[in-house]
């Protein structure tokens, strides 16, 4: 009987305890609940979604675009199975947010920039991207077999022009075999 005693009297010391402290029980349970809960490099609790437009997301691939072009242009009546080749003058690039400081000393000004970077934790940096731009293209050869009719070449260069923003004159649309 000594030994039941000595458990409930641990017991009802217990309770009083967790009585007294429950609010500090509480705080504390629900600060490691936060520890343990996942998040994404900015920072944030990980959402289901993804954003596209990330900084480490971004990327473009001429033979993807190449690829949906020929899928896309060999549905045009009389083209028949169409190959594309573009030429970039410039690639997909970000403009990158910039601290700009400005001293002036005995008339002389100078301008400092810095690029803004994110701490992610654990030691990871990512640079802030304000602007994604989109390549721009120098030139397209469109190859088909229905190359020679101009009412395909007008279709297939109207096309072209309306995807890749290119002028007719960039455009060069040729009968294959």
């Amino acid at each position: 009987m000594m030994g039941a005693e000595r458990a409930a009297a641990a017991v009802k010391k217990l309770t009083t305890a967790l009585e007294k402290y429950k609010f500090i029980l509480l705080v504390l349970a629900a600060g490691l609940l936060l520890l343990l809960l996942p998040t994404s490099p900015g920072g944030g609790a990980q959402s289901a979604t993804t954003e596209s437009g990330s900084v480490a997301e971004f990327a473009f691939s001429v033979d993807e675009l190449e690829e949906k072009l020929e899928a896309t242009l060999s549905k045009i009546d009389g083209a028949g199975e169409v190959t594309v080749a573009l030429t970039l003058r410039t690639g997909a690039r970000q403009v990158l947010a910039q601290d700009v400081a400005v001293s002036d000393r005995d008339g002389d000004s100078s301008e400092e920039r810095t690029t803004v970077v994110i701490s992610g934790g654990s030691g990871r940096e990512e640079a802030v991207a304000l602007q994604q731009l989109a390549p721009q293209f120098q030139g397209a050869v469109v190859v088909c077999p229905g190359g020679d009719d101009p009412t395909v070449q007008l279709r297939l260069a109207e096309a072209v022009s309306d995807l890749t923003g290119l002028g007719a004159d960039k455009i060069s649309i040729c009968k294959g075999k």
